[in-house]
């Protein structure tokens, strides 16, 4: 109940705001605003959207008149005065401001009942407030010192120790033996075992060229069949970082020429090396072989 009646206030003032508009935008921007008005939802929203029509129509109102008044002021002429242009159309206008006032004043006492505000205050001035007075501590004190008596002097003990010290044997060295350095070879940390890194070499991957797409025409009426084998360097997403090589002939230069186009048109197409399931660059082999179809 309390949504739809928030949301009829709102609605009226986004009607009065485009009534105040200026008559050749009025309908239109009534048509336009409620259209807009009703894609919005919360009745928050709404409520905003309301005031700030009311704050457009006094925008639009001033830039509307704005372009007469300066025309007739260059032309030497009079602007005539209807009831339409003399209304009030600044921001701060009584009528705006009375009108923003009791929007906001509904906007709040709804928006209190909603939220069960109002309840919670009445419960607050309705409890009574109990003053607790603090406890009064009673701090024991020690008792008194004795008076002070006369302190008996105190000699320390002092052994007697002797003036000379015996002799144990008449050899020097068992009484002070001599220091042996022994010089032992530094001894380094053991060091951690090597990881071994597991190493996959690529080759043809997926989408692959066909061989038989690049077999020489003139080897294959002369019947000339082999195979070569081509090195090639690609980057970690299997594409050609450089010119291909040929790293064993075939004995057929045809065939050689052949090998090194499907080489070359296979670039993006390769399966890159991978160390420790990481694709890395690097350069391999590969073999292509020419075969005769029956």
């Amino acid at each position: 109940m309390n949504n739809n009646w928030m949301d009829g206030i709102a609605r009226s003032a986004v009607q009065h705001a485009a009534r105040r508009a200026p008559a050749a935008l009025a309908e239109r921007l009534e048509e336009e605003w409620l259209a807009d008005f009703e894609e919005r939802r919360g009745v928050l929203a709404r409520l905003r959207f309301g005031i700030g029509c009311c704050w457009a129509t006094n925008v639009i109102a001033h830039e509307y008149l704005a372009p007469k008044v300066a025309a007739a002021s260059a032309t030497g002429g009079s602007v005539s005065t209807t009831p339409y242009e003399q209304r009030d159309y600044s921001f701060l206008s009584g009528r705006t401001l009375a009108v923003l006032g009791i929007i906001g004043l509904h906007a709040l006492i709804v928006y209190a009942f909603a939220t069960g505000m109002v309840q919670k205050v009445a419960r607050v001035i309705a409890t009574p407030v109990a003053v607790i007075q603090p406890e009064k501590r009673v701090i024991d004190r020690p008792p008194p010192l004795p008076p002070p008596t006369e302190f008996q002097k105190y000699k320390p003990f002092v052994p007697d120790l002797p003036t000379q010290v015996p002799v144990v044997d008449d050899d020097p060295t068992l009484i002070n033996p001599p220091i042996i350095i022994e010089n032992r070879p530094e001894v380094s940390p053991p060091q951690p075992p090597p990881t071994e890194i597991k190493r996959v070499m690529g080759g043809p991957g997926k989408g692959f060229p066909n061989t038989d797409d690049f077999y020489p025409p003139q080897q294959i009426r002369a019947g000339v069949t082999g195979s070569t084998t081509v090195r090639v360097c690609t980057d970690d997403r299997g594409r050609l970082t450089g010119e291909p090589t040929i790293a064993q002939t075939s004995g057929s230069a045809g065939l050689d020429q052949g090998a090194l186009r499907l080489a070359k048109s296979a670039s993006g197409h390769y399966r890159p090396t991978t160390e420790d399931g990481r694709s890395v660059s690097s350069c391999y082999p590969f073999r292509v072989t020419f075969t005769m179809r029956n």
